[in-house]
C-alpha cells in the first residue's frame, strides 16, 4: 500500500470525501469481483453498494497489515455475495448473461457454454493456481495488483498462471486445442 492510499484511509476515518475518493480507485475492481460471482448486473450493483456501506461502517476499525485496502474489501465483498446467496435464491438463466442483441442467441449460449467448461476447470486447479487465474481473468486485475492482493512477486503469479494456463490446455479436448483458454477466460 503507498503512502497516498495510507493517509486516504487515515483522513477517510473522519473525512467521508477521503472515503469517496478511496471509492473511486477501489469500486469497478469490487463491482467486477462481484459480478463474476453473482452473474447479474442489478445484483451486482446492490452487493457492490453494500460492499463499501459495510466498509464505510468499518473504517474505523480497519487495521493496515501490510497488504493492500483491496484485500480488506475483497473480504468484505466475499462476505456481503456470501450473505446475498442465503438470503437471495441463486436465479441465473442463460438470459441475464447475454447482452442485449449483441451476437445471435446461438453463439452467445455456445461461448456461454465453453466458458462456463473453462471456469469449471479452473475450479478443479490447486489453491494458488486457481487464485491467480481468478484474480487476472474473472475479477480482470493486472498480473502486478494480483501479486499484490496474494501477497506475492509478479513472476511469482505470472508463473502460477502459465502453470494454470498449460494445465488447462492438456485438459481440453485436442478439438478444442489451446486457443479457448485465453479467448474463454478473456470474455468472461
Amino acid at each position: 500500500m503507498d503512502e497516498h492510499e495510507r493517509g486516504l484511509i487515515e483522513r477517510a476515518r473522519s473525512d467521508p470525501e477521503a472515503f469517496g475518493l478511496l471509492y473511486d480507485r477501489q469500486v469497478a475492481g469490487i463491482y467486477r469481483f462481484v459480478y463474476a460471482r453473482v452473474g447479474n448486473a442489478a445484483a451486482a450493483e446492490d452487493v457492490t453498494a453494500e460492499v463499501f456501506i459495510n466498509a464505510l461502517r468499518a473504517i474505523g476499525r480497519y487495521q493496515d497489515r501490510g497488504r493492500p485496502f483491496s484485500c480488506w474489501l475483497y473480504r468484505i465483498a466475499s462476505n456481503a455475495i456470501a450473505s446475498h446467496f442465503r438470503h437471495e435464491p441463486e436465479n441465473r438463466e442463460l438470459t441475464d448473461a447475454m447482452p442485449d442483441g449483441a451476437l445471435p442467441v446461438e453463439v452467445v449460449a455456445l461461448r456461454h457454454l465453453e466458458i462456463e467448461s473453462v471456469w469449471h476447470l479452473v475450479d478443479q486447479l490447486p489453491p494458488q493456481q486457481r487464485r491467480a487465474m481468478t484474480l487476472r481473468f474473472r475479477d480482470d486485475l493486472s498480473a502486478h495488483d494480483a501479486a499484490r492482493v496474494m501477497g506475492k512477486s509478479d513472476a511469482a503469479v505470472k508463473l502460477l498462471i502459465y502453470r494454470a494456463v498449460g494445465r488447462l490446455r492438456s485438459q481440453l479436448s485436442p478439438t478444442q486445442g489451446g486457443a479457448p483458454v485465453r479467448s474463454a477466460l478473456a470474455v468472461s
